[in-house]
């Protein structure tokens, strides 16, 4: 695909880092996708969002050793400025800078990055970014709310509750226990009964904010598709299989991005079959399903659709949905489409059509004119007389 004409003045930010338990992991995605579009000729500005919420303008070509102690060296700080003249700007001696970015590649895992904070954040700024709108980005974080959204459309899934205090799932154990708010398999925990669950919900510091339930299938087998928007028109990449340890009843947290040995730990190195080998029938049907989680949630950008499917009956339903997906699953689209082409339509579609935002400003003022004085609405409202 050409360049755009302005392709070449652009200046792309990546984002990475955030205060997140998956913080590590962003870091690991941003600093390869800062490689690839450095490598493609592009312009970058590297964005490091730290653990306690300070911004940081870090140097070209960091390694992921350089952020074990936080910020690494040559790190110029930036601050966050909300308002008529909002935007981020890197602290000088004198005075401070505007930093001009055309769009950000956001390659926040989890928390606020990847659940709507970060998306409001930028709105507020007026700078474009990746991964999704504040509501899109919020779904695809909230598993008790994507489930829903799911059962509506009618796309299969599991079945799937808030865990609550005193009313027990609709179906039976032995459960799944997963975090209601996160993108990570981070604090699954496996339980036989209802009071189990109740129990890690309770102790485990990532359930804490909300846990969701689910029937705990161990026949089932994971199988992974991505699709993106950024290019004439939404395309789906192969299918993957990701290869669980022989013992291992979910696919962990340590196989995802620990796997590969010294120097190729990280999702890209992960195993897997790619393409998955599985019947047509089901490569076909998982592309309509990831078209139609594409539709509902309204996610743009480089997404991950993550399934579970039963090898015996063929049955596939979706499990979650990733809008800043590990190493933004450019491992799956590697096979048909350069990494650098991915990233640079994600960042061409969010510059040149960013995500519609909800309307504000002032309406007619009839509301204000008509409403008379504040303190008329404040009679009654003092609690009830003895």
């Amino acid at each position: 695909m050409p360049e755009s004409p302005s392709t070449s003045d652009a200046r792309w930010a990546v984002v990475f880092g955030g205060p997140s338990p998956e913080h590590e992991i962003s870091i690991l995605t941003g600093l390869q996708a800062e490689r690839v579009l450095t490598g493609a000729g592009q312009q970058v500005v590297p964005l490091y969002w730290s653990p306690t919420g300070a911004w940081f303008l870090v140097p070209a070509g960091t390694e992921a050793k350089d952020y074990l102690e936080g910020a690494p060296s040559g790190a110029r700080p930036v601050d966050v400025r909300v308002g008529a003249d909002g935007g981020l700007f890197v602290k000088g001696r004198l005075r401070s800078e505007r930093l001009e970015i055309s769009a950000a590649l956001s390659c926040l895992h989890g928390g606020l990055g990847e659940g709507g904070g970060y998306a409001g954040l930028m709105a507020l700024l007026g700078i474009p970014t990746t991964g999704g709108s504040v509501y899109a980005s919020a779904l695809g974080m909230d598993k008790l709310a994507f489930g829903g959204v799911l059962a509506a459309a009618g796309i299969p899934t599991l079945p799937r509750v808030a865990l609550e205090p005193d009313i027990d799932p609709p179906f039976d154990g032995p459960y799944i226990v997963k975090p209601r708010f996160g993108g990570s398999s981070i604090g699954i925990e496996i339980v036989d009964d209802v009071a189990a669950a109740r129990v890690v919900g309770r102790t485990s510091a990532h359930l804490r904010a909300g846990a969701v339930v689910e029937p705990f299938r161990g026949d089932l087998v994971d199988l992974n598709i991505s699709f993106r928007t950024g290019a004439a028109q939404l395309e789906v990449s192969d299918l993957e299989k990701p290869l669980r340890s022989p013992d291992g009843a979910v696919y962990s947290y340590d196989e995802k991005y620990l796997a590969g040995g010294p120097g190729q730990a990280g999702l890209t190195a992960a195993p897997r079959e790619l393409p998955a080998q599985v019947p047509a029938q089901v490569s076909e049907l998982a592309e309509r399903l990831a078209r139609r989680v594409a539709a509902v949630t309204g996610i743009t950008g480089v997404a991950r659709v993550d399934f579970l499917y039963d090898e015996a009956s063929g049955d596939l339903v979706v499990n979650e949905v990733n809008a800043v997906p590990g190493a933004l699953a450019l491992y799956l689209w590697a096979p048909t489409v350069a990494a650098s082409q991915v990233l640079l339509d994600a960042l061409r579609e969010a510059r040149d059509a960013p995500v519609v935002a909800a309307p504000s400003g002032f309406g007619s003022g009839a509301a204000l004119r008509a409403a008379g004085g504040i303190a008329g609405k404040l009679v009654g409202l003092d609690g009830p007389r003895r």
